[in-house]
């Protein structure tokens, strides 16, 4: 019993992210936002679970990444194809026409995330440098970024985070953007706790408390930019640290 313990909780991973795959299909992206964070949750500690147990195996690793493309690599280009759909009622403003924008074609773009995703997760599983750090955005981080564009919309008092976001071509470039730096050659460090002991888990736990204090502050419009700094603390370690993360 103690060996399926991780495998569990991997499932529960994948269980929030079929709960939101239903939301997003329904059109209904914030309970898809809140579904997916849960899952994404549950993918924050399994691994923990299987290395505090010792009981990490190949088939927990494969069940980890089968879960993540559904939570994290399809829900989100779903969520994309909606958000590109929907701007169809509004595209005049964009000067452009049915037949040269949309031709029922367009909003498909946003699954560029799921493909890109899809490809992140399988050079993940053979890529043996990611053992301790990643390599590319991690598809949870860049679910959570686009999952966050809807709810952000609905809920800021920033008309220019509106306008920008309800953008197609804005849209279109962030879906392929996002396919580009979950498999960019970025060294990023691992936000996955290690082990028991702080100094094993400094930079994550003083990076997770700063994510904390912005959320509290500014709400969903803090994603953005805690994955934007994500990326360039990352860089900037990289830059000044000996060696790669």
């Amino acid at each position: 019993m103690k060996k399926q313990i991780p495998n569990l909780i991997t499932l529960l991973n994948l269980l929030s992210g079929l709960i939101a795959l239903v939301y997003a299909f329904d059109d209904n992206l914030q309970m898809a936002f809140f579904w997916v964070s849960m899952g994404i949750f549950f993918d924050f500690w399994d691994g923990f679970a299987a290395r505090t147990l010792k009981v990490s195996s190949p088939l927990g690793v494969q069940l980890d990444s089968l879960a993540d493309m559904v939570t994290s690599g399809v829900v989100p280009g779903v969520a994309m194809y909606q958000m590109l759909a929907h701007i169809q009622e509004n595209h005049e403003q964009y000067n452009v026409t049915d037949e040269t924008f949309y031709m029922k074609l367009v909003p498909f773009i946003g699954f560029i995330i799921t493909l890109g995703s899809c490809m992140r997760l399988a050079k993940f599983n053979i890529d043996t440098r990611q053992t301790d750090s990643f390599i590319g955005l991690p598809t949870p981080a860049n679910a959570l970024f686009i999952l966050s564009i809807p709810v952000i919309m609905s809920t800021t008092q920033f008309d220019i985070l509106i306008d920008i976001f309800s953008n197609p071509y804005v849209l279109v470039f962030i879906s392929v953007f996002s396919a580009f730096i979950m498999n960019a050659e970025l060294p990023l460090f691992s936000l996955k706790i290690k082990g028991k002991k702080f100094s094993d888990n400094k930079l994550s736990i003083i990076f997770l408390s700063i994510c904390v204090i912005a959320l509290v502050l500014f709400k969903y419009t803090a994603v953005p930019f805690i994955i934007g700094f994500y990326i360039l603390l990352s860089i900037i370690i990289n830059k000044t640290s000996n060696k790669t993360i």
